[in-house]
């Protein structure tokens, strides 16, 4: 159970991560993952963009969480 919990964390800190990037490009219309790894059609910017789409899905789960 350890291992579950942290990956949920890690997921947790990649949202996190990926609603930082979302509130820079609509306060100040720049894109930080963009910026560090290069824009979209770069493979690193693409794998860091599914990662934290992954890390959404797997927060799915705190919905449905009891504790």
């Amino acid at each position: 159970m350890i291992c579950v919990e942290l990956i949920r964390k890690i997921a947790l800190i990649l949202i996190i991560v990926g609603a930082l990037n979302w509130l820079c490009v609509g306060l100040f219309e720049m894109d930080i993952v963009a910026s560090i790894f290069g824009n979209m059609t770069h493979i690193m910017s693409k794998l860091i963009y599914i990662i934290i789409g992954i890390s959404g899905l797997i927060s799915i789960t705190y919905l449905f969480d009891e504790n």
